[in-house]
């Protein structure tokens, strides 16, 4: 009567979690060996990409996007592990879409088209050899890894030259609000009619708005708030970057007039980009508390 009542486990019910964890281990190791092949052949490219950020101060802080994607896959690791692990085939037309875009940047020498198309062939690598599952949770980190490659030349020169002229504006007004003795002339700006202070192509603040937009979509991806509240950040990265640097010049042209225009330049070019970032980062949590203040709870994502 024991005997009848005593049933057999099911030897897959019993092994079922070790074949799981198996599994994972296995896809682990075919997307990491796949991810060291396209490293691999996308090796000049990267080498390229890390010059540039050497070279290019408007984009130095593309080199910490990168690190700062690893780590955000590393915070989620427990929510990946849990994700189901299948390939999924239609990623290969994603796959297809970042070697147009490389072949396109090869025969044109438009080298932009190739650096993109390695973002574009990490996301389609994601997708195809770990599924869609996957690919959803990663989808944000995915979208942030845009954020390390320099914009097109013709891009950066459209934008460029309106945030030189925005910054010799702003900071001209905010200094004649303060009751400073100045005049302008293009981006030329005499102080007390004597001090002279250029609004170089450098000063135009390209640096320091790409270093706060990446900063800001760390943020709104690692809070705990709405997507509309985390777009709201990103977004207003832009006008908290235009005003940090036209603070930034004001207090150069200060330093230009009652110090010395030695003690003006190093202050504009190595202590104030350090100083303006725990700024930015400040504003941030300021409309953070504002917007938690004035807004309805909503679901968070």
């Amino acid at each position: 009567m024991i005997k009848n009542c005593i049933q057999p486990k099911d030897s897959s019910q019993i092994s079922s979690p070790d074949k799981s964890q198996s599994s994972h281990l296995v896809w682990w190791f075919i997307f990491f060996a796949i991810a060291a092949v396209t490293a691999w052949a996308y090796w000049p490219i990267l080498i390229d990409l890390f010059k540039e950020w050497q070279r290019d101060d408007d984009y130095s802080a593309g080199q910490l996007v990168p690190i700062t994607a690893l780590f955000l896959v590393w915070r989620e690791r427990k929510k990946i592990s849990e994700c189901t692990f299948s390939p999924y085939w239609p990623g290969v037309i994603l796959l297809f879409v970042s070697q147009a875009a490389r072949t396109y940047g090869l025969l044109f020498m438009f080298e932009s088209a190739e650096r993109y198309s390695l973002v574009l062939m990490t996301a389609g690598l994601v997708l195809t050899v770990a599924g869609k599952d996957v690919f959803k949770k990663v989808f944000w980190i995915l979208l942030f890894l845009f954020l390390m490659v320099p914009l097109p030349g013709q891009i950066h020169n459209l934008i460029s030259g309106p945030l030189q002229t925005l910054a010799t504006t702003g900071s001209v007004f905010l200094l004649e609000a303060f009751g400073a003795n100045i005049s302008r002339e293009g981006n030329v700006v005499t102080l007390n009619q004597h001090t002279t202070m250029a609004v170089e192509e450098a000063c135009s603040g390209l640096r320091m708005l790409t270093a706060f937009v990446i900063v800001a979509a760390f943020i709104a991806y690692i809070i705990k708030r709405s997507r509309t509240q985390k777009i709201i950040i990103v977004l207003s990265s832009i006008p908290v970057g235009v005003i940090c640097n036209i603070v930034r010049l004001c207090i150069t042209a200060v330093l230009f007039v009652l110090v010395s225009t030695e003690v003006g330049e190093k202050f504009f070019h190595d202590f104030a980009g350090i100083v303006m970032m725990p700024i930015a980062v400040l504003l941030i949590f300021g409309e953070l508390w504002i917007m938690k203040i004035l807004s309805i709870p909503e679901s968070t994502s």
